[in-house]
C-alpha cells in the first residue's frame, strides 16, 4: 500500500519510517525545502534514538522517500496522513489548526484517486468534521473518508512505541475508512496489537483525555512530594506503595520539576478550551495546569534556597545539568529548565549548563546561560550543581571530581536519581524532591 505522510516533523517522520519498515511504500511530504534536502542527505531534523538508522535502511530499500510536492506525494496513495503541528494559539490557548486545514484544502484540490485522509496530528473534537467539509468544498470527485488516528508516541522511545503499541485508536465513520486503516495496520494486527475502532469524535477526545490523565498523575505525585517534605516522608516509597496497586499503576508517578514537552502543556490547554466552548468545565485539568506552571517556578526558588536564599544567591553560580524536558530528546518545549534558569538569572545568579542534545535549541530560550562542552565544565566554580533532566550521563557523576571543581559541594537533585545517604556521606549538602 502507498501511504503519504504530510508533515515530516516528529510524528510524521517517525510514523512514516515505521510504516515503511512494515513494508508499505511511504512518501514523506514537507514544504520546508531545507528539511527535505537534509533528509535526502540522511540528516535528521530531530533527535530520536534509532531514527537515523531506520530512515537510512528504508530509503535504501526504496520504501521511503521525501518530497516538497504534495500533489506528487499523494498521487496513488490509499492513505494520506496529516501530521503537521497544532501548537497552542497565542492569546487563547486553543490548538492552532491552520496548518491542518491548509493541508486538507490542498489535498482536496490535488486528489487524483480515492483515498482515506487521516488526521494524525493532535486535534480538538470536531476537527475531522471540518476537514471533511473542506474536502467536500474543494470540488474533488474522488471518493474519500476522513479518519482520526491519534499518536501515542513518547519522545525518546517513539520507534518502540509505534512498533509495539499499547493500542491503536481509529475513529472512522464508514466502512471504507475502517477497511483501509485495517490494511494500513495489518502488520501490527498480526502481532496482536489491540485496535480500537470508535467514532471520529471519540477518537479525537481519547488523545486529549489520555494526555490530561497522565499530566494529572505527574502533578499529583509532585504535590505528594511537597507534602512528604513537610511531614518527613519519602515520596519514592509513596510512589511505589500506590503504584503497586494495579488500579493505579507505577508509570508517571515520579516526582520532579513538572511536566513539559510538545504534548502535555498544549494538549491540556486545548482540552480546557474545548470544555469551555461546550460549557463543560474540567476543574481537575484546570488545577493540573495551574499547579504545574507554579511548580516550575518553585523549582527555581528551591535552588535559590540551596544557595542561601535569594539575597545571598546574587552573584553566585549555579550549574544546570540537563535542559530538555526529558532525556533522549532535543525538545525544549515548555521544559522546566527554562523556568529554573529564568528564576536564577532574575535573582542575579550566574548560570552555566550542559545537555547532551538540547543546547542548540536551548540557547535562544535562555540567552544569559553559558553553554558548556561537558558537565564538569559547567560545574567548575559552581556554588550549586542542579540536576534538571535525568540523562544517563548524569547518573554516575564522579562526585569527588564534582567536589573538587565546584566552589561549594551543593547538589540539588530535581529528579531524585541519587541516594541522599551516599551523596551526603561524600560531604555534599544535598537537596532532592519529596525526601528528607
Amino acid at each position: 500500500m502507498k501511504i503519504a505522510m504530510v508533515g515530516s516533523g516528529y510524528v510524521g517522520l517517525v510514523s512514516g519510517a515505521c510504516f515503511a519498515d512494515f513494508g508499505h511504500d511511504v512518501v514523506c511530504i514537507d514544504k520546508d525545502q531545507g528539511k527535505i534536502d537534509r533528509l535526502h542527505d540522511g540528516v535528521m531534523p530531530i533527535y530520536e534514538p534509532g531514527l537515523d538508522a531506520l530512515v537510512e535502511s528504508n530509503v535504501k530499500a526504496g520504501r521511503l522517500s521525501f518530497t516538497t510536492s504534495l500533489a506528487e506525494g499523494i498521487k496513488d496513495a490509499s492513505a494520506i496522513f496529516i501530521a503537521v503541528g497544532t501548537p497552542s494559539r497565542r492569546g487563547d490557548g486553543h490548538a492552532d489548526l491552520s496548518f491542518v486545514y491548509a493541508v486538507a484544502k490542498e489535498v482536496g484540490e490535488s486528489l487524483s484517486n480515492e483515498a482515506v485522509i487521516v488526521t494524525k496530528s493532535t486535534v480538538p473534537v470536531g476537527t475531522g468534521d471540518e476537514v471533511e467539509r473542506i474536502l467536500e468544498d474543494s470540488g474533488t470527485t474522488h471518493r474519500f473518508a476522513v479518519v482520526s488516528n491519534p499518536e501515542f508516541l513518547r519522545e525518546g522511545a517513539a520507534i518502540g512505541d509505534f512498533k509495539r503499541p499499547d493500542r491503536i485508536v481509529i475513529g472512522a465513520e464508514d466502512d471504507f475508512g475502517r477497511e483501509v486503516m485495517s490494511e494500513v495496520y495489518r502488520p501490527l494486527f498480526l502481532n496482536e496489537s489491540p485496535i480500537l475502532f470508535t467514532s471520529r469524535r471519540t477518537s479525537e477526545l481519547i488523545k486529549y483525555a489520555a494526555n490530561a490523565f497522565l499530566a494529572t498523575k505527574i502533578t499529583f505525585i509532585n504535590e505528594m512530594a511537597d507534602l512528604c517534605e513537610k511531614v518527613g516522608a519519602n515520596v519514592q516509597d509513596v510512589s511505589r506503595g500506590i503504584g503497586m496497586d494495579n488500579r493505579i499503576g507505577s508509570k508517571f508517578l515520579h516526582a520532579g520539576p513538572g511536566y513539559g514537552g510538545s504534548c502535555f502543556p498544549k494538549d491540556t490547554l486545548a482540552l480546557l478550551k474545548t470544555a469551555e466552548d461546550y460549557d463543560s468545565p474540567t476543574r481537575i485539568v484546570e488545577a493540573v495546569v495551574a499547579v504545574n506552571d507554579s511548580r516550575k517556578r518553585a523549582m527555581g526558588r528551591k535552588v535559590l534556597d540551596a544557595l542561601g536564599g535569594a539575597d545571598a544567591a546574587r552573584g553566585k553560580k549555579a550549574a544546570l545539568l540537563g535542559l530538555t524536558f526529558k532525556p533522549n530528546t532535543d525538545d525544549m518545549r515548555d521544559s522546566p529548565a527554562i523556568a529554573v534558569a529564568q528564576t536564577l538569572t532574575d535573582a542575579g545568579v550566574k548560570v552555566s549548563a550542559y545537555d547532551p542534545e538540547g543546547m542548540e535549541q536551548a540557547q535562544p530560550l535562555m540567552p544569559e546561560v553559558v553553554m558548556c562542552d561537558d558537565p564538569y565544565a559547567a560545574i567548575e566554580g559552581a556554588d550549586a550543581t542542579v540536576i534538571v533532566t535525568e540523562w544517563d550521563a548524569f547518573r554516575a557523576l564522579d562526585l569527588d571530581r564534582v567536589k573538587l571543581l565546584a566552589n561549594a559541594p551543593v547538589l540539588v537533585d530535581l529528579r531524585n536519581i541519587y541516594s541522599p545517604e551516599d551523596v551526603r556521606a561524600r560531604g555534599f549538602a544535598y537537596e532532592s524532591i519529596g525526601r528528607a
